[in-house]
C-alpha cells in the first residue's frame, strides 16, 4: 500500500531550507507568506527577497569585479591612462560608505562589496605607483591607508565623523570619476582602463540604489550611488566611444 507524506500544520517542505533563507533573503513573515499561505505575489515580501538576492549578488560579484583590472594592469606591466587621484577619491568614498553602513548596523547585504572592492582599489593604486617607478611611495600608501582605516572603523570614532565622511562621498565621487574622464578625453582613449571592470561597476552602482532602498531605507546611501551610478556612466560611455582607439594607440607604440 502507497504511503502518503502529509504535512502538518505550520510546516512545509521548504524547511530543510528555512534557516539559509531566513538568514539570508527573507524575513519569517515572507517565509510564512510565501511557503506556508502560498501567496508568490505578495509585492512588500517580493521586494525584499529581490533585494536580498542582488545584495548577495553585488558581494559575490565585486569580488572580482576589478580582479579584470588588476590583471591588466599586471599584464603590460603600465598603469597609462590611470589616474592615482581618481582612485584615491574612489578609495575615500568606499571607505566612507563601509565606515557609516557598520556605524549604522546596515546588513551586509546591503555594502558587503564595499570591502571587497576597497582591497581590489587598494591594490590597484599600489600597482599604479609601483609601474610608474614609485615603489616606496606605494608601500607608504598601503600603510597610510590602513592605518587611517583602522582609526575610522574604531568604535571610538564619533557618529558625526563617519556621517560627514559618508556625505563627502558625492563629491569625491564626482571628482574622481571627472579626473578619470577628463584623463581619457586628454589622451583620447582608456589606456590599460578595464572595460570589464568598468561596465561591472555601472551595472553594480545602479542595483545598489534599489538594494539601498529597500534594506536600509537611508537617502544619503541612495543619493550617493545615484551619483556613483551616474559618474560610472559616463566612464562606461566613454570606454564604448574610445574602443577602437585604445587598440589604435597599441598599433601606434609597436609601430
Amino acid at each position: 500500500m502507497a504511503t502518503e507524506t502529509v504535512l502538518e500544520k505550520g510546516t512545509s517542505i521548504m524547511d530543510p531550507l528555512k534557516g539559509l533563507l531566513l538568514t539570508y533573503f527573507m524575513p519569517e513573515s515572507c517565509y510564512d507568506t510565501f511557503f506556508l499561505d502560498f501567496n508568490f505575489l505578495d509585492v512588500p515580501c517580493l521586494k525584499i527577497v529581490l533585494s536580498k538576492g542582488l545584495g548577495i549578488g553585488i558581494i559575490l560579484g565585486s569580488v572580482m569585479v576589478k580582479l579584470p583590472q588588476i590583471l591588466k594592469l599586471m599584464g603590460s606591466k603600465s598603469a597609462e591612462g590611470l589616474s592615482f587621484n581618481s582612485v584615491l577619491l574612489e578609495l575615500l568614498a568606499i571607505t566612507g560608505t563601509m565606515a557609516y553602513s557598520i556605524a549604522n548596523n546596515f546588513p551586509f547585504s546591503a555594502w558587503g562589496e564595499a570591502l571587497f572592492l576597497m582591497l581590489q582599489t587598494v591594490a590597484i593604486g599600489f600597482l599604479i605607483q609601483h609601474y610608474g617607478g614609485k615603489t616606496g611611495r606605494a608601500l607608504l600608501f598601503m600603510a597610510v591607508y590602513f592605518g587611517l582605516l583602522a582609526a575610522v572603523l574604531s568604535p571610538a570614532t564619533p557618529m558625526s565623523v563617519v556621517t560627514t565622511m559618508q556625505a563627502s562621498n558625492m563629491p569625491a565621487i564626482t571628482i574622481g570619476r571627472l579626473i578619470q574622464a577628463v584623463t581619457n578625453f586628454r589622451n583620447g582613449h582608456t589606456g590599460q582602463l578595464s572595460a570589464i571592470s568598468v561596465f561591472l561597476l555601472f551595472a553594480g552602482s545602479l542595483a545598489r540604489i534599489f538594494t539601498s532602498i529597500q534594506e536600509t531605507g537611508d537617502n544619503l546611501m541612495a543619493l550617493t550611488y545615484i551619483i556613483s551610478s551616474s559618474c560610472n556612466g559616463i566612464i562606461a560611455l566613454q570606454v564604448l566611444y574610445y574602443w577602437n582607439s585604445s587598440s589604435e594607440q597599441q598599433k601606434k607604440k609597436i609601430e
